[in-house]
């Protein structure tokens, strides 16, 4: 199981908010650079790396900070927000990023997600998933949708994508503790490797999704948890990787 420390940018700097809450941001670094270098000194052996700014605005926005921190570090990072057409993936692809997230646009241009796997590779291409009671919110997370979790987990799946970041909302931010059933169960339902995010505040909930790794738990985004110290990231890792 892979451990993604979670890089945040709004304004070029990393940030965190609370249940995806614009209004709700904590600023950890104005240099998520040295961030990215800090991830990978304690063992990191991918990035995740989200636009806020780019999911809001439907664009990347984030470009510079994207760049210094592939510029800085020598692991492979994930991109995400705002990434809505094939121009925008070749674009952040060719900057050297190892694969980007597509998150809305799965939602309402399911085709594109298909010409993304057909042109780009399956191995580039992943499809964040992000729920608020059982309905997957599009835009930053301001909307949400009338489809359910499994219904979209399918239907990429039928596309071609075989990896999903499913990140329950309602516990994003909040340090609650994670239900790692949901996780496993959205794996059996879609076929999909599935990475766990939301919600991480401990050891105990690294353990808890790596014994469910057998049912296609695949990874999980650490975010606030390590930026506040309540979870030790090497120690993390260690668990993840045994």
């Amino acid at each position: 199981m892979i451990i993604f420390p979670a890089i945040d940018l709004r304004g070029g700097k990393c940030v965190r908010l609370i249940q995806g809450d614009f209004d709700r941001e904590t600023v950890y670094s104005d240099d998520p650079q040295a961030t990215a270098l800090k991830w990978q000194a304690a063992g990191a052996k991918f990035l995740h790396v989200v636009d806020l700014d780019g999911a809001k605005a439907g664009s990347p926005q984030n470009l510079d900070a994207i760049k210094k921190i592939l510029a800085a570090i020598k692991i492979p990072i994930e991109v995400g927000g705002g990434i809505r057409t094939l121009d925008d993936v070749e674009k952040i692809l060719s900057l050297g990023v190892r694969r980007v997230i597509l998150g809305s646009v799965a939602v309402e241009n399911p085709v594109l997600v298909e010409e993304a796997v057909k042109n780009f590779g399956v191995e580039k291409i992943v499809v964040g998933i992000d729920a608020r009671g059982g309905f997957v919110a599009v835009h930053g997370w301001e909307k949400s949708s009338t489809v359910t979790t499994g219904e979209l987990a399918k239907k990429i799946v039928a596309a071609g994508v075989n990896t999903i970041i499913f990140t329950d909302i309602s516990k994003d931010g909040m340090l609650s503790g994670v239900n790692a059933d949901i996780f496993a169960e959205l794996a059996k339902i879609s076929g999909a490797q599935i990475i766990a995010s939301g919600g991480v505040r401990s050891i105990e909930d690294i353990r808890a999704l790596k014994s469910r790794e057998a049912d296609g738990v695949a990874g999980v985004i650490v975010g606030k948890a390590i930026y506040t110290g309540a979870l030790d990231l090497s120690a993390a890792i260690r668990i993840a990787e045994a």
